[in-house]
């Protein structure tokens, strides 16, 4: 990449994840610091690690997103160094940030695994970068969010379709991690869901198809959005064949694997309801190729590419954007 850009470093920003049985507590703790989580609830949470003996496939797939995207910059001649930091787990943003420092970056673009606004889906992510830069000369810009990009929907529209191959004439059910509605009513996260989601179904030509959520976790005195995907489920008749697509993520980790993988295909099976779980995006080369044009589209006047009518989003977010929780 020439000189002229002005960025000499991109930094994959994730959410982290324990790697063995050890980690699942202390990652835990970081995640639910400040929130007014009971043990208990964080203990069960636990169980759904050590299900997997403690390890979230979440950083394995972020080092092959790395890879894959290392390759995608040699390929089109992209000269810039791709570091990784995590919000709750090692790499820890802090210590990638002195890395970075210690290296000679001076202006880094950030992408976060995150394709919609919220709170914690954008903001908080902004917040940690800030506050991991702290007095170090690195500045840090973050890219915006692609749940309306042509890359993110067609990946997403192509894992739709090998799942309804593989189950033809099923109803194609949308799922996001579910936010507390104090929080969505103050975000675009709702209406951004509902957008990629109309923009998939209109790539694939499937009319038949819903936005659920999953995996809440506040008290129940909260109200959270909803449809929960295990009451959804409840409604539908026995023998009406569903495809799952968790477009609220981009890779397999736990909110996957556990709730989807485990906990819905057990209530699916009890319900006489057959099911396939679409992949995530991960590393599909036109998601790849997606990060590779957000980068130049700030580096090097490349075209600010969005489907559907809400155009691209803003790439610096107003000061009153996604404000914590009320």
């Amino acid at each position: 990449m020439s000189d002229h850009t002005g960025y000499d470093a991109l930094l994959l920003v994730s959410f982290g994840g324990p790697e063995r049985r050890d980690d699942v507590i202390p990652f835990l703790e970081n995640v639910l610091r400040g929130r007014n989580v009971p043990r208990e609830r964080m203990l069960a949470v636990a169980e759904h690690y050590y299900h997997f003996d403690g390890k979230t496939p979440i950083n394995d797939q972020n080092r092959a997103l790395i890879d894959a995207l290392t390759r995608e910059f040699v390929a089109h001649g992209i000269k810039m160094p791709i570091y990784w930091g995590n919000r709750n787990w090692h790499p820890l943003l802090p210590d990638t940030i002195r890395r970075m420092s210690d290296d000679g970056v001076t202006r880094a673009l950030a992408f976060v695994t995150s394709a919609f606004s919220s709170y914690s889906g954008c903001r908080q992510y902004r917040e940690n970068i800030e506050q991991a830069v702290g007095s170090t000369a690195v500045q840090v810009d973050k890219l915006r969010v692609f749940y309306n990009h042509p890359g993110f929907i067609d990946a997403m529209a192509d894992r739709c379709r090998t799942a309804l191959e593989a189950l033809p004439g099923a109803r194609l059910i949308f799922t996001a991690h579910s936010i507390p509605l104090a929080m969505a009513q103050t975000s675009h996260y709702e209406e951004q869901l509902q957008e990629s989601c109309r923009l998939v179904a209109a790539e694939l030509e499937h009319n038949n198809w819903t936005l659920v959520y999953q995996s809440r976790s506040g008290t129940s005195t909260q109200p959270w959005l909803e449809p929960d995907i295990g009451d959804y489920l409840k409604t539908l008749g026995r023998g009406q064949a569903v495809v799952v697509a968790p477009i609220g993520f981009l890779s397999d980790h736990m909110e996957v694997l556990y709730d989807l993988d485990t906990e819905v295909r057990r209530l699916s099976d009890e319900l006489g309801i057959p099911m396939v779980r679409a992949a995530t995006v991960g590393v599909h080369p036109r998601f790849v190729s997606m990060i590779r044009e957000l980068v130049l589209e700030r580096t090097a006047a490349g075209p600010r590419l969005a489907l559907g009518s809400h155009g691209p989003s803003h790439d610096l977010c107003p000061e009153d954007c996604c404000p914590g929780r009320r």
